[in-house]
Parts: structure tokens; C-alpha cells; sequence
């Protein structure tokens, strides 16, 4: 393969970009073009400092793409000089390096050989956070690392639950514990028997983008740990996914209202035939309707009408994912670290 590095986001790599992600097998909207290019413009809502340095490396077979590594330089938190997948490590719920599953063990192999003398500014680990633990990344680092000489840790990070949807309501209900498929449908009867009129809706309108990024943020700052969370740069962060979610047809910002008020809201994407889940809020003001419950079974049984596959709740492992039957799975990070003389 032909490596070369790209220090900005170029129009002209978009297209041939996101087409390798489609032959991946992490293929997750956090590694399109356009929403590493987004993350980059606020460094992940201010999470890294505007100083750290872009290093997009691209991979070429016969003048096709073959693979890609999203990179950029910067001392990580504890101060040392590393080099992360563009999105890390907070905002970006999957990150992984890129090429179809028959390519990924050589592009593995060949970037380890590539990395030491690329010119970089001085590094000391190449430190891949939030990679799926079905991913064949993992294994084909473990390899290339052992091939190279290379110390490889890789340890998992965090609950990535996941519900598998039969296509069917009905089915999907039966296919949870029995209890809580009664408390789903007692709060949702409950919910649309009371005086005040409860409705569900989707953002379909562009000119409306912002106001509702704005509603969606005040509901999730009726938490606490969220308020501290939405900082400004981190709500430049949201606007900036939610218009580019919007602009290539996969936003899923749903809102459910009470009495004409907004009681919840859920914002994640619709791709790939999957309903990922990114954030969510509540009014407590509603806590007696179980706001987040409804609309949760609401797109719940949107997605399963719909012909989704999966609804997939991301990173975190709160006890209502499982209630309403999701599946474990983990993100994992794995640390390599060069032989020192690679490096000198």
C-alpha cells in the first residue's frame, strides 16, 4: 500500500472516503467524512486544544483507497505525547481505522511500519479508544503489534448495549421479561389516557434545526452531570452533528410532547438500517407521565414498523437499556506503544 498523510479535511477525499467506510466492517456514522470533519472544527465540543495536529493517513492499492487511519497528535490527558483516532475519546461513540475486512490485517501491519518514520512530531503511543469489541481491527493490532515488535494493550472500556429488533411489535414485547413488557404497556396507556393530549414527532423541517438542537439540550440540562456537560463549545459540537446528520438524511430527533410542552426528547441517527441512540431529555415537570419511558417504547415500535435491524443504545450501561431487553457488547481501547529505537 501507498501511505500518505492529509493535514486538513479536503473536499476531494469525501466521497472515496466514505465509500471505504462502506466496505468496513465498523461502518458507524462517527467515521463519515463529514462527522470527523465536524468534530475536528470544535476538537470534540473542546475536549483537546485547537493546537493538536490533524494527520489523516490514507492508504492506496493501485491508486484505490484502501484503507485510512483518522489521526491527530496531541499530549493526551496525562500529559504525554500520543497520537488518537479523530473523535476520541468522549463525543464519538465508535471510532475504529478503516479497510474492508480482507485488507485490514495488512493495513495494520503497514501502518505500524509506516508510523515511526513518517515525520511526525515526537509520539509515544498510538492509543485507539472506543473500537467495537466485534471489530477485526482488534485482532489484526494484536498481530501486526507482535509482528513489529510492538507492545499492544487493549482493555474494555465501556457497556455498549443493543437491542436486535424482529421487525414486529408484538414480537418484540414478547421477547422481554414479562414484567417489564407489562410496565411498558401500563405507562404508555397511561401516558395516552390522561386529560392532557400526548403526541410523538420526528425533525423533519431544516429551518427548525436549531431551535429544537436548543430543546433538546435544555431537557437534557434538567440533569445535573449533563449541565456541567453542555458546555458552549460542546453545544457548537451538537448543532454541528444535528445539521450534518440533517444535510446527508439520517437525523433522528424525536420529541415527545404533553399538553403541547415538551416532556422528552431523543436525538441519534437513522443509518443503516439502525436507530442509533446518542443523547436523550427529560422534564422531571413530567416525571408523572414517565416521559422517557413513552417515547422510548414509542420509537421503539416506530423502528421495529419500520424494518429496523437494531436499536442500538451506545456507550453506557444504565439499567433501562437492559430492562427493555438490550444485549452486551463493549468498546475497547487498545494502547501500542513502538519500540523506542522505531522512534529515534
Amino acid at each position: 500500500m501507498d501511505f500518505e498523510i492529509q493535514t486538513s479535511f479536503i473536499e476531494e477525499l469525501e466521497t472515496e472516503w466514505n465509500e471505504l467506510l462502506g466496505r468496513t466492517a465498523s461502518h458507524a456514522p462517527f467515521l463519515r467524512y463529514e462527522y470527523l470533519s465536524a468534530w475536528w472544527e470544535t476538537r470534540g465540543g473542546g475536549e483537546w486544544p485547537q493546537e493538536s495536529q490533524l494527520i489523516l493517513i490514507t492508504a492506496r492499492r493501485d491508486g484505490r483507497l484502501a484503507g485510512a487511519a483518522p489521526l491527530f497528535y496531541v499530549k493526551d490527558h496525562h500529559g504525554k505525547p500520543a497520537l488518537l483516532l479523530v473523535g476520541s475519546i468522549e463525543v464519538s461513540d465508535f471510532l475504529d481505522l478503516m479497510a474492508a475486512p480482507g485488507d485490514i490485517a495488512a493495513f495494520c501491519r503497514e501502518l505500524l511500519a509506516f508510523l515511526p518514520a513518517a515525520g511526525l512530531p515526537h509520539w509515544e503511543t498510538l492509543d485507539l479508544y472506543n473500537i467495537l469489541d466485534t471489530s477485526p481491527t482488534l485482532p489484526a493490532l494484536q498481530t501486526a503489534a507482535k509482528e513489529a515488535g510492538w507492545g499492544c494493550e487493549q482493555e474494555k472500556l465501556q457497556h455498549s448495549p443493543y437491542i436486535p429488533l424482529p421487525g414486529d411489535w408484538e414480537t418484540y414485547l414478547a421477547g422481554i421479561d414479562k414484567k417489564q413488557r407489562h410496565e411498558i404497556r401500563r405507562k404508555i396507556r397511561r401516558a395516552e389516557e390522561s386529560e392532557k393530549p400526548v403526541t410523538w414527532y420526528l425533525v423533519q423541517d431544516g429551518n427548525t434545526l436549531e431551535e429544537e438542537t436548543d430543546a433538546l439540550m435544555k431537557l437534557m440540562a434538567f440533569e445535573e452531570d449533563k449541565a456541567a456537560f453542555l458546555t458552549e463549545p460542546i453545544r457548537r459540537h451538537f448543532h454541528n452533528v444535528v445539521r450534518c446528520a440533517f444535510e446527508r438524511d439520517c437525523l433522528h430527533l424525536a420529541f415527545l410532547t404533553i399538553g403541547g410542552e415538551k416532556a422528552a426528547g431523543y436525538f441519534g441517527f437513522n443509518y443503516l438500517n439502525r436507530l442509533w441512540i446518542y443523547n436523550s431529555g427529560m422534564d422531571p415537570a413530567f416525571r408523572d407521565y414517565s416521559p422517557g419511558w413513552v417515547l422510548l417504547g414509542y420509537q421503539l415500535r416506530w423502528a421495529n414498523e419500520a424494518g429496523f435491524t437494531e436499536f442500538d443504545f451506545m456507550r453506557g450501561d444504565e439499567e433501562y437499556k437492559y430492562r427493555f431487553g438490550a444485549l452486551d457488547r463493549f468498546v475497547v481501547r487498545a494502547a501500542l506503544t513502538p519500540p523506542v529505537a522505531a522512534l529515534e
